[in-house]
């Protein structure tokens, strides 16, 4: 029978404060006093800072933070931090990383920092015309943008330049106009939004037609990183290893169902070091995929060969819009304590370093499904959150998830009766 008085329907939710928030989502869903009180707790980041950095605040979720080690960066040696809830991740970048140190770790490169706002303008009879007119105002149009912004120009960013093209849509043509800005230090949607929004009038005056979204695009080719390594046939496990590599690479390049599954393991990494220093994973992730499909064809983000020496050579080209300014990187305490660890000095660096990762997250994920399969490093480390599931605690976590390994059979179902059976026996 349903409760007809039970409903998610609350007016002025967000003026209550975070308790009485709590308090009716605790009688809506029937939460326990244990459970609300877990969700109260919001540990470093307290409720207050929580409460300003999204609506609605009733607590927080715990990630776990690990630091992936062996990271040589352009020369520098570098402690990872690592946001993420999945077993292995942290360990494969870290055994990765130490692989590719003995021919001098990875280097990196990238564009540099410009973001891309773009201005739709319809209604328009006569667009590639207006276009070139467009265009003849170029200058004209980056002043207005560039009036927003003084403290980015002051820092040396700003908007840089303008474009327009005409595209084909299912509701006619459009012109697209995007202005091109350096955000230097900051991811820039802020800014990037701002100066499109302004830019809008005058974009109607000399086009003739009508503007409607004024929005940051999250493919971010002006902005991209750039990463490299070589990793020893012989720290490898031979160059039947770096084949079985090249041939699991030439699968997904040649397929997008085996690729989705590569780039996320790109992901895996590149996400959490994102997330472990409040950036916006979301965007990056939009990015990263579109960008993987930019060709007409949904490919691999790494490419892998092997040079005159039998070596496996790995490289990884992708946006990343990252920031050391503005939003969670500013805001959470834990992102920044993330970033003193990273020492990085700017945002560039940062983007250069999260692409480090990546690639040394997808030779990690290559070389265990070319050799003895993904699941044998898995296994122990997810055997582990089975048994907790289960209810194990203590040195029975280690004990039950040991004896389900061995037995490969690693099921909630067989956790309990492991459970059982040793409580039992205590």
């Amino acid at each position: 029978m349903v409760d007809m008085s039970r409903t998610s329907e609350i007016s002025g939710f967000y003026k209550l404060s975070p308790d009485e928030r709590l308090r009716r989502v605790k009688e809506f869903a029937g939460l326990t006093d244990d459970e609300a009180s877990m969700l109260k707790s919001t540990g470093s980041l307290g409720i207050q800072t929580a409460d300003r950095m999204i609506e609605n605040v009733i607590g927080a979720i715990p990630i776990p933070l690990g630091i992936a080690t062996n990271f040589l960066i352009n020369g520098n040696d570098r402690l990872i931090p690592m946001a993420i809830e999945e077993p292995s991740v942290v360990a494969a970048a870290s055994n990765a990383a130490k692989m590719a140190r003995p021919k001098g770790g990875f280097r990196t490169s990238s564009t540099g920092s410009v973001m891309i706002g773009q201005i739709q303008v319809v209604g328009i009879i006569d667009p590639n015309a207006a276009r070139l007119e467009l265009l003849s105002q170029k200058e004209l149009v980056i002043k207005r943008a560039n009036d927003q912004d003084p403290v980015l120009i002051s820092l040396g960013g700003g908007a840089r330049d303008l474009r327009a093209r005409v595209i084909y849509t299912p509701r006619g043509q459009m012109l697209i106009a995007e202005l091109l800005v350096d955000c230097k230090d900051a991811m820039g949607a802020n800014a990037v939004n701002t100066m499109a929004e302004a830019v809008a009038p005058l974009v109607e005056e000399v086009t003739g037609g009508r503007v409607l979204l004024r929005i940051i695009s999250n493919l971010a080719t002006e902005r991209l990183m750039r990463a490299k390594a070589t990793f020893s046939k012989d720290v490898l496990g031979g160059e039947g290893v770096v084949d079985a590599i090249l041939n699991a690479y030439a699968f997904a390049y040649s397929d997008p169902y085996r690729a989705s599954t590569h780039n996320k393991g790109i992901m895996n990494g590149v996400t959490a070091v994102v997330l472990a220093t409040g950036n916006d994973t979301r965007a990056i992730e939009a990015g990263a995929h579109a960008y993987a499909a930019s060709s007409g064809e949904y490919r691999p983000l790494t490419c892998w060969e092997k040079n005159s020496d039998g070596d496996l050579v790995g490289t990884l080209e992708m946006p990343l819009a990252v920031g050391l300014v503005g939003g969670a990187t500013a805001t959470h305490p834990i992102a920044r304590i993330s970033v003193k660890i990273l020492g990085v000095k700017s945002a560039t660096e940062l983007g250069e370093v999260i692409c480090a990762v990546g690639l040394a997250q997808n030779l990690a994920a290559l070389r265990a499904l070319a050799t003895e399969g993904i699941q044998r490093g898995h296994m122990g480390l997810h055997a582990r959150n089975v048994a907790i599931a289960a209810g194990a605690k203590g040195e029975l976590i280690d004990r039950i998830s040991a004896k389900m390994v061995e037995e490969r059979k690693v099921r909630l179902d067989r956790a309990k009766e492991l459970l059982q059976q040793l409580g039992e026996n205590k």
